[in-house]
């Protein structure tokens, strides 16, 4: 019988929001009535991280073959009925299992939702999955279950980077200058392990209680660009085609995905877009500059108040027009997103030498 307007839902039946400011806190400690977690977004490492915890929030061994079982997005698609026959599985030491399935994607979505409607077992599913858009089918069923939960990692970024850095030096007695935490906001988040393998290096190069100086940075994570995307950036913006070109080619054989490179491309276009757009109203660049946080790093600047030269706001405007462009067509074009991608940065950096 369908229910009554007049009768509202019973709160274990509405689904679980989870922010991104919750997230973590989730993860550590799940709902008792959620049977599935799905981690997604555009940073695998937070992404990898948030499923460990919610792996260790169940077992103390995420390596106990008896109380983890591993699967994969292609295996449950193949045979939607193993992800119940592993959730009703009993651990032969006892204790409550998790079934972690790796790689999945919208194909999973059918499997999920069976597995959702008639829950088997106690065990919690852990489902890893990379970017998914709004309109995602795994994302709905997630979003749309009271037995389920959604947790979106995206890039940390501003306010919420600080934070990584300063807690997780904090918890090594360690403060952070200015200029010091200026550069490491500037040059870290494009990935939570690399953010926090990078401050551990930092934090074991001061050996102990302190403050970490612009200096100390330099020493020990000075060449920390050259992992990260900014770079990147700088180049397509400059319209250095080639050097451009062999930046995306280091950083896909590294392994970033194509669409975070986009994003990385895009902020900054962005922060040139505000920065722009201040000085067309009448502030001087240093005001506008002022406006930026994370602050443009003092050793880059002199190279981003001549892109706010080259890149008036009409300018950038089109060109997060086609980044945003390149984004959409890596997600539904069935193309190869690297070829998408270079295309497009390939054809901003051009745009950029016919200033």
């Amino acid at each position: 019988m369908p229910r009554s307007w007049a009768t509202p839902p019973k709160p274990s039946e509405y689904p679980v929001k989870i922010s991104p400011e919750r997230a973590d806190a989730f993860a550590t400690r799940p709902d008792a009535k959620v049977r599935l977690a799905l981690v997604y977004g555009p940073d695998e490492g937070l992404v990898r991280e948030r499923v460990a915890k919610l792996v260790r929030s169940v077992v103390d061994d995420p390596n106990d073959p008896f109380r983890v079982a591993e699967l994969t997005g292609p295996q449950i698609k193949t045979d939607p009925a193993l992800l119940a026959d592993e959730a009703a599985a009993l651990a032969l030491t006892g204790g409550r299992r998790v079934v972690r399935v790796r790689d999945a994607d919208d194909a999973c979505a059918k499997a999920i939702t069976a597995f959702l409607e008639t829950p088997t077992g106690d065990s919690l599913i852990v489902v890893q999955a990379g970017d998914l858009p709004a309109r995602s089918a795994l994302r709905k069923v997630a979003e749309g279950s009271p037995m389920a939960a959604a947790l979106p990692c995206y890039l940390d970024e501003g306010h919420a980077l600080e934070t990584v850095i300063r807690d997780t030096l904090a918890a090594n007695q360690i403060a952070v200058s200015r200029d010091a935490m200026d550069f490491l906001a500037s040059h870290l988040g494009g990935d939570r392990l690399v953010t926090r393998s990078e401050i551990a290096k930092l934090a074991t190069y001061m050996g102990g209680p302190g403050e970490v100086t612009l200096d100390d940075v330099m020493a020990c994570v000075g060449d920390v660009s050259a992992m990260t995307m900014d770079d990147l950036a700088f180049a397509v913006a400059d319209g250095e085609a080639a050097h451009a070109q062999a930046l995306l080619d280091r950083l896909i054989a590294e392994g970033k995905p194509m669409i975070s490179l986009l994003r990385s491309v895009s902020r900054h276009f962005m922060r040139l877009h505000l920065a722009g757009g201040a000085m067309a109203q009448g502030k001087s660049g240093d005001q506008a500059l002022a406006l930026l946080r994370p602050p443009v790093f003092f050793k880059v600047k002199g190279r981003f108040t001549a892109q706010l030269r080259r890149w008036p706001p009409e300018r950038v405007a089109g060109a997060l027009d086609v980044l945003l462009q390149a984004e959409l067509d890596c997600k539904s074009s069935g193309m190869p997103e690297i070829e998408i991608g270079a295309r497009a940065l390939l054809q901003i950096s051009r745009a950029a030498g016919r200033r």
